[in-house]
């Protein structure tokens, strides 16, 4: 064992290309370990990924700390390979902690490749933002997200991360927006707006679209302060009300209507709104799905229903269903899609509907089919269900 840890000590620099740990002695150790030689800022470190059955954890190492990392694994696993610029190591350890060792030497073109151009290493390559860091974005700045020097405050990092991931759902709907007329979208429950000035940021100054962007929140001195920094920007087309969801009135006709965290069935009025409306695309990031926990009686399901957290996490999940399934009986494409890692938020599904050119009564019958048999197996009658169905649009179209 010493004598292969001594071999891969030697070999922890440029010219490594991958060590891969695996065969673990016991069932419930790390399946496997891939560690790569990375250059960070230029200076050398090893990236470790460890994978279970179902995940794979990465991190990066100095040399000192993976030697460590080194002796306290090998005597858990029963095969090592050490692959290099010029050679391939290969090791196997019995119990007794010896190790059988072979060593092959690479293919000499390979070799005077890999020496040459160095392609092999990993680098910490840098993610392109559509709000790139190092460019000073005004609301970014007075938000608290960004320095006056561009830099990302480092405890805000997860909500420039989040404001940019909401900006490529935004890339992506373009082109199913109008191009030749003012576009109007709302923002219900926009909060401290991050994502609302991100929004009317990157259309207006970066795509140059013709928007009109209201934000509506419950909350007086959120909006106050909203209002305050969209007249400093000089955004004149973006409006902040107070006031609910359900009983906002003051547009005729929406574009695309956003919702983010909105708690609990305030979605719902979101969503009945957006149908009414006509809005070309729907964003919603759920949020607090409590209602169907109210409702669930299904007496078949107790091994789910009769713990707490599993009961919430499944009718969470049962009402986001049958919210895309309603966009689609009402003639949308829906998608449900990861808004950003679960490490950062457990809300972190967001559901994109995008109304059909062309409909099909069929598709629509079917999705109708599916919500009603659902809902009467589990005994739920959510409100955006029940909001359709009080006005006579049960199985019924999208307004045109």
């Amino acid at each position: 064992m010493e004598f292969l840890l001594t071999k891969i000590k030697e070999n922890l620099n440029e010219q490594m290309l991958l060590l891969t740990i695996s065969n673990p002695r016991k069932a419930e150790e790390i399946k496997k370990y891939n560690i790569r030689p990375v250059l960070v800022k230029d200076k050398l470190m090893f990236q470790s990924a460890a994978y279970t059955k179902t995940q794979v954890f990465h991190k990066n190492l100095k040399k000192n700390e993976l030697v460590e990392e080194l002796e306290r694994l090998l005597p858990s696993y029963k095969q090592v390979q050490l692959q290099t610029v010029s050679s391939e190591l290969t090791a196997l350890i019995n119990k007794k902690g010896k190790a059988a060792i072979k060593v092959k030497k690479q293919n000499n073109v390979v070799k005077a490749q890999m020496q040459t151009d160095k392609s092999h290493l990993l680098h910490n390559r840098t993610k392109k933002y559509i709000l790139p860091e190092g460019t000073v974005v005004p609301f970014l700045k007075d938000l608290g997200v960004m320095t006056a020097e561009g830099k990302i405050v480092r405890t805000k990092y997860d909500k420039y991360r989040q404001i940019n991931r909401f900006l490529e759902f935004i890339e992506d709907i373009l082109p199913h927006l109008p191009q030749n007329r003012e576009i109007t979208i709302l923002d219900f429950g926009c909060g401290k707006s991050y994502l609302t000035f991100a929004m009317y940021y990157y259309l207006k100054k970066l795509k140059g679209y013709d928007i009109r962007i209201i934000g509506l929140d419950l909350k007086k001195d959120v909006i106050k302060n909203c209002s305050r920094l969209a007249v400093k920007y000089g955004y004149d087309k973006l409006n902040f009300y107070e006031g609910s969801i359900e009983e906002f009135e003051g547009v005729t006709q929406v574009d695309m209507v956003v919702t983010l965290h909105a708690c609990d069935t305030a979605t719902d009025y979101a969503m009945y709104k957006a149908l009414r409306w006509g809005a070309s695309v729907i964003l919603s990031v759920p949020c607090c799905q409590h209602e169907l926990n109210k409702q669930i009686a299904a007496s078949e399901f107790e091994p789910i229903t009769d713990y707490g957290i599993l009961k919430e996490r499944f009718c969470a999940l049962a009402t986001d269903g049958i919210r895309a399934k309603i966009l689609e009986e009402q003639g949308y494409d829906t998608q449900i899609l990861e808004f950003i890692d679960m490490e950062h938020t457990p809300k972190n599904l967001l559901i994109r509907a995008i109304h059909r050119k062309k409909q099909s009564d069929k598709k629509k019958e079917k999705a109708a089919q599916q919500v009603d048999t659902f809902c009467k197996q589990f005994g739920f009658t959510p409100t955006l269900w029940k909001l359709l169905q009080e006005e006579g649009k049960e199985g019924g179209t999208h307004d045109e």
